[in-house]
This record gives C-alpha cells, sequence and structure tokens, in this order.
C-alpha cells in the first residue's frame, strides 16, 4: 500500500504536492492543516487520517479533528500526533509507527523496529529547511519510508 504523509502545510497545498501524493490509498496529514480545503483536496487522493495541529486549534472547521489518532495500515499500528511533545512517554507496545509534525524538519528514525517519521513541512518554506512530505510503502513484512522534496 502505498501512503503519503503531509504535514504543516498551513492553508498552502503546493501543485508538487498532490503531483506526489497521486496513486496513494491513504494519506495522513499530521496536523497545522490551515483550511478545511486543504483536507477536501487531500481525500479526493486517498482514504484521509488527520489530526489538528496547534495552529489549527482555534479554527471553527477543526474544532471536530482529533489531536491524537491511533489506527491500523496494514496490520502496522500507527500514532498520529502533531508535536513529538505529545507523544506518551508510555506508548503502547503495539505502535510500530509514530507519525508528527509540527518542527518543519524531515525525520525518519528507526528505534528497535519503531519508526518515528516526520515528513517535514509541506506549505510555507520556514527558514532554511526543506520543504517536503513523506511517501510509505507498507504491507505486512514492513514499511519502507522516504522523504520527497517538494521544492529544490
Amino acid at each position: 500500500m502505498k501512503v503519503g504523509v503531509i504535514s504543516d502545510t498551513h492553508g498552502l497545498l503546493r501543485p508538487e504536492a498532490l503531483v506526489a501524493l497521486q496513486g496513494c490509498e491513504r494519506i495522513i496529514h499530521a496536523g497545522d492543516i490551515g483550511s478545511p480545503g486543504i483536507l477536501e483536496a487531500l481525500a479526493s487522493i486517498g482514504e484521509l487520517h488527520v489530526v489538528r495541529g496547534n495552529n489549527d486549534l482555534d479554527a471553527d472547521w477543526a474544532a471536530g479533528i482529533a489531536d491524537c489518532l491511533q489506527f491500523d495500515l496494514a496490520g502496522w499500528q500507527v500514532l498520529l500526533v502533531h508535536d513529538m511533545a505529545d507523544v506518551p512517554s508510555a506508548l503502547d507496545p503495539q505502535v510500530k509507527l509514530v507519525i508528527t509534525g509540527h518542527s518543519h524538519k524531515p525525520l525518519i528514525d528507526w528505534r528497535g523496529e519503531r519508526l518515528y517519521l516526520n515528513p517535514g513541512s509541506a506549505g510555507r518554506r520556514r527558514f532554511k529547511l526543506p520543504v517536503t512530505l513523506a511517501l510509505l510503502e507498507v504491507s505486512e513484512r514492513g514499511v519502507e519510508p522516504r522523504i520527497v522534496p517538494l521544492l529544490p
């Protein structure tokens, strides 16, 4: 299963992101969405899992969006939160994939058999950080993550 992971769009869904996400069965947005139109566009590509970020908290349209989600991807339990600081210290041992956003810094970090993934920021460039998202190939046998640069 091909899965797209995006975060920190802050109201900007780049055409390059839409192209990179084509063919994904599922799309995961790790918060700081910025507008409901972003979610509508992403949901037209694949099944959507989304949490709100700190910049979405005061938006009426985001009131029904969870702060934390746990769900299954091809047998892999996923924990999705916006900020790494919100990952519980006593993490459910069934969780094998932790997805966060917030820092705008892309990260692929295997800690034993658990993958910590931050797709980076796909919205407006912040400082000199890259503009990226992540793609996952997920099967019962494993997860293969890669960071996809959206701008040079």
